[in-house]
């Protein structure tokens, strides 16, 4: 079987993204009308609920804030041969871990309690990743089945202590009581509004800031450090690791802990910056579409901070197009990811082999 063919840099980088994307979205303009809805309409209608106003800038970045902590746990995964399905349980355990500080420390001032709920919640994350870690390092288990395994094992616990253990006394609601002022993460509009500068109130608020912060931690760790040179040898070629002096389980377990801790950042944007409180299943599966985003980004910071964009634009323009076409509910946003998914992963390669006959390349046929 013959090797994908090769294509400019720029061509792998933006043009080919950008064809599986149009492709997605001619076939979720397929779907809409089917639905007896003009896909004209709908794109204009959830163009403008994302990008519209500030109001919808705020929620698609807010979305996009954790679409960024999960793509990017995907992707360093990545680069060491691994696919982490996890992201959707590490983000409910770091979570987990974050909204404890809030509650145990809610009442302290807010430089207090934000370094500590960063610290718990990359930590939650990274020890929930670890198991896996450690049995696809040292036993051979596959990291696909056992992380898969965990998003099921932290749901049931999450289940199990909202419900009899942290819920607030009185409600029958499985959530925590509301957190202390001193653990509400500032708001974007709040901050800006000390600048000066007046913004529409969205959730937005200060954990897209370090999801950015994290994007360039990752870029210069992957591509900068000695460590970031071994995890991609390793995600390459273990036996060329191992004759550099490279151990793959060492620095596969390095990988997921990071990773874990990543994912487990969600909860900081969730949580601290838009719930107030811990309640069930607040990740809403941004887990699972961090896989996309890091496929699409092609699991480079940058390319994340794009795909997580157009996601969070997705589930924030979804929000309107089902407010405006009575025909076409939310779970349309979802058919539309699911649309992306398939093309920029199962389908990658469509594009491929006719761009590289535009390019009169080597392997276009």
């Amino acid at each position: 079987m013959s090797a994908p063919a090769k294509l400019p840099r720029w061509a792998e980088l933006g043009l080919l993204p950008l064809l599986n994307l149009l492709a997605a979205l001619v076939l979720s303009g397929v779907v809409v009308k089917i639905l007896g809805e003009s896909p004209w309409v709908a794109g204009q209608l959830m163009l403008r609920g994302a990008l519209g106003s500030q109001e919808g800038i705020g929620y698609t970045l807010y979305y996009a804030t954790n679409f960024m902590f999960t793509g990017l746990a995907v992707a360093v995964a990545y680069h060491a041969g691994l696919f982490n399905i996890g992201g959707e349980g590490q983000a409910y355990i770091g979570g987990l871990g974050s909204g404890l500080v809030a509650l145990w420390l809610g009442h302290l001032p807010f430089f207090v309690v934000g370094p500590c709920a960063v610290f718990a919640g990359a930590a939650f994350g990274a020890a929930w990743a670890l198991v896996p870690a450690w049995l696809q390092a040292r036993r051979g288990s596959h990291i696909v089945i056992t992380t898969i395994m965990f998003n099921f094992i932290a749901a049931s616990l999450m289940t199990y202590l909202l419900v009899n253990v942290l819920i607030k006394p009185g409600q029958q609601s499985p959530e925590t009581r509301e957190f202390g002022a001193g653990a509400f993460m500032p708001s974007a509009s709040d901050v800006f509004a000390k600048l000066g500068v007046t913004l529409a109130p969205s959730p937005l608020n200060l954990a897209f800031f370090l999801a950015l912060g994290a994007a360039a931690l990752v870029w210069m760790l992957v591509w900068r450090t000695r460590w970031g040179y071994a995890l991609r040898v390793v995600g390459q070629n273990q036996d060329a690791a191992v004759y550099a002096g490279i151990s793959p389980p060492r620095v596969i377990v390095q990988a997921m802990l990071l990773s874990g801790a990543l994912a487990g950042c969600l909860g900081l944007n969730e949580l601290l910056g838009a719930q107030h409180r811990i309640l069930i299943d607040f990740p809403g599966g941004a887990g699972f579409v961090g896989i996309a985003v890091a496929l699409m980004g092609r699991n480079h910071p940058f390319g994340i901070f794009l795909a997580a964009v157009l996601f969070g634009a997705l589930a924030q323009g979804g929000s309107q197009l089902a407010f405006d076409l009575p025909k076409i509910n939310r779970d349309m946003v979802v058919v539309i990811q699911g649309l992306v998914i398939l093309f920029c992963g199962a389908l990658e390669n469509v594009f491929r082999a006719p761009l590289a006959a535009v390019f009169g390349l080597k392997g276009a046929k």
